[in-house]
């Protein structure tokens, strides 16, 4: 059987990095979806050293065409996608007084919408198995009003991994959103590798009283 496989969208340094190392130190092969061909450069080196065959793409998501396109090819590429990673979301530093509503909906169209493009374009992929796996925040219970948007996105977004847990479950595929209730640091629980840990536990559960929703509070 070919190696089981991982869609990373939103491949950065940061959480999505060190999701897709950690995924490539389970025996994964891992496809790398992003806006910044540098920063997908430099995670190839660390991948292949973990033994993982590395294919990548520079897309915006919130082009769905070329998203749809891009989701397409890796799965086909591979024969499989059994895990879907999700992690953009857009940071803007405006309050509700400020921010406009074209501006909210831009911003909801990386953070949320982007992830039904790429599960829908990843579903013919996947099978009895398959993990969904987004990178949740405290935003969307504590939102700072000062980034009005992200919260509303960290909402949103969670709320769409717990429909389409509810659709995909008879075929199978769950999928989870990981709470990380802490702010992203160097140092201590909430580092990016720790956080990693955390994705790759909620995605490694068995079914039996899976829940759509983890909480990591390090």
């Amino acid at each position: 059987m070919s190696r089981p496989a991982i869609v990373v969208v939103g491949a950065g340094p940061g959480v999505s990095g060190s999701v897709a190392r950690r995924f490539a130190e389970e025996g994964y092969d891992v496809a790398l979806l992003g806006q910044d061909q540098a920063v997908i450069d430099d995670l190839v080196p660390g991948l292949e050293a973990r033994g993982a065959t590395v294919d990548r793409a520079v897309v915006d998501v919130t082009d769905e065409q070329a998203a749809r396109d891009a989701v397409r090819r890796f799965g086909e590429h591979a024969g499989r996608i059994d895990v879907l990673h999700f992690n953009p979301s857009a940071f803007r530093e405006k309050d509700p007084l400020a921010l406009t509503v074209s501006e909210l909906l831009e911003d909801l169209a990386l953070g949320v919408g982007a992830l039904l493009t790429v599960v829908q374009a990843a579903r013919p992929s996947m099978s009895s198995g398959g993990r969904i796996t987004v990178t949740g925040s405290m935003a969307a219970d504590d939102p700072w009003e000062g980034a009005a948007s992200l919260g509303v996105q960290k909402a949103g977004v969670r709320n769409l991994v717990h429909s389409l847990d509810k659709t995909l479950a008879p075929d199978g595929i769950r999928a989870v959103s990981v709470t990380v209730r802490g702010a992203l640091s160097r140092e201590g629980a909430f580092t990016p590798d720790r956080v990693a840990e955390a994705i790759w536990s909620a995605a490694a559960r068995d079914e039996d009283g899976w829940t759509s929703e983890v909480s990591y509070a390090g």
